[in-house]
């Protein structure tokens, strides 16, 4: 197993971990076109059950 030559300073180590955290975002939000429902990117609406124009999930408020 190799082993490093010189000891890692806390700075360096600080700086690697700041750009990697840096990068890190919150999940995108867009809005449903076919009821207004607050929804996450490329997932089905939880209120409508529709993923691009096509009904993809059964809503329990539609099957009563």
């Amino acid at each position: 197993m190799a082993t490093p030559k010189r000891r890692i300073s806390h700075a360096r180590t600080h700086n690697r971990k700041a750009k990697f955290i840096g990068a890190l975002r919150a999940p995108q939000f867009t809005t449903c076109p076919r009821c207004g429902e607050s929804v996450q990117t490329y997932r089905a609406c939880g209120n409508c059950g529709y993923y691009r124009g096509r009904k993809v999930l059964k809503i329990a408020s539609e099957e009563e």
